[in-house]
């Protein structure tokens, strides 16, 4: 029995293990970085304390790795806990694989804009919570029920809605089980910052907030990510075809033909040799957000 067993365990872990690989590189990072945090917690390897957002902290022993340590703890192993992780690797996935395939330092941006809203917000006394990983999944729904605001979503496998109202219905029920519900609104409110900070303007052809370009160097760095829209850089040390002019009627210089000899010409007449142009490529920018959300189609 238990040998039919191991064998029945083996085919569910290489499974789980084929599904996650198969995920985007930054949902499946973040879920899993939340969830050794919460399973250190959980035999206890560190105090949670050491990670949680004390502003006195960051300000006076300059803990700075509180302001991004306290997006990593979902609370301990529970069924919201449970929800939180598939939520970022259900919705956060089909974030980064949909509107932001191939986008992947926009997506990262994404989580930089959201988190540093939610530490501003943090600031103020009543809205101040010692770990802000579920704002970060609600920021993650309400990106994602803008840019499906049609799309029929399944709550707890109990009733239908629509995808514009999916953070919505999350925070509802949450409260009505007793959760917190403060992270919720900060998630949604840091969400729709980001929304009509970056989104909408990009979709208008605005581009106050694009993405840095540090950010992209970062993503080049990653073997895993994939940015199409990346700056392009120049290289200095690369060779460039036809400098100056390569022929001056009448004249001699330093951009005259003596690099390259003329052609021979059978008859009498003087003609002007035929200069080779470069070939130019031409880089048109990639939309910004490449959604299918009506709430992005402004102006149309």
């Amino acid at each position: 029995m238990k040998t039919s067993r191991s064998f029945q365990i083996i085919p569910a872990i290489a499974n789980a293990c084929r599904y996650y690989q198969s995920l985007p590189p930054v949902a499946k990072s973040y879920a899993l970085v939340c969830f050794m945090t919460t399973a250190a917690a959980h035999v206890e390897l560190y105090n949670t304390r050491t990670i949680a957002l004390y502003y006195s902290d960051v300000f006076r022993r300059f803990q700075v790795w509180r302001l991004v340590t306290n997006f990593f703890f979902l609370g301990g192993f529970s069924l919201p806990f449970a929800f939180r992780i598939l939520a970022i690797l259900y919705y956060g996935a089909a974030l980064e694989g949909g509107p932001f395939d191939k986008r992947t330092a926009d997506y990262i941006w994404m989580y930089i804009v959201g988190g540093s809203s939610v530490l501003v917000m943090a600031i103020i006394p009543f809205m101040w919570a010692p770990f802000n990983g579920s704002a970060i999944v609600f920021m993650i729904l309400y990106v994602w029920s803008r840019e499906n605001p049609d799309a029929r979503v399944k709550m707890k496998g109990l009733f239908q809605i629509k995808g514009l109202l999916l953070p919505w219905v999350t925070l509802g029920i949450d409260t009505v089980f007793g959760y917190p519900w403060m992270p919720g609104i900060q998630g949604i409110a840091a969400g729709h910052i980001y929304f009509c900070t970056v989104l909408l303007p990009f979709s208008t052809g605005s581009y106050y907030f694009k993405t840095p370009h540090w950010v992209h160097n970062m993503v080049e760095s990653w073997a895993e990510a994939n940015q199409t829209n990346a700056p392009a850089k120049q290289d200095p040390d690369a060779e460039v075809v036809f400098r100056y002019r390569s022929y001056r009627p009448g004249g001699s210089g330093s951009g005259s033909s003596r690099a390259s000899a003329r052609p021979e010409s059978s008859s009498s007449s003087s003609q002007v040799p035929e200069t080779t142009q470069p070939t130019r490529t031409i880089v048109t920018p990639s939309k910004a957000f490449r959604g299918k959300s009506r709430r992005l189609l402004v102006g149309r």
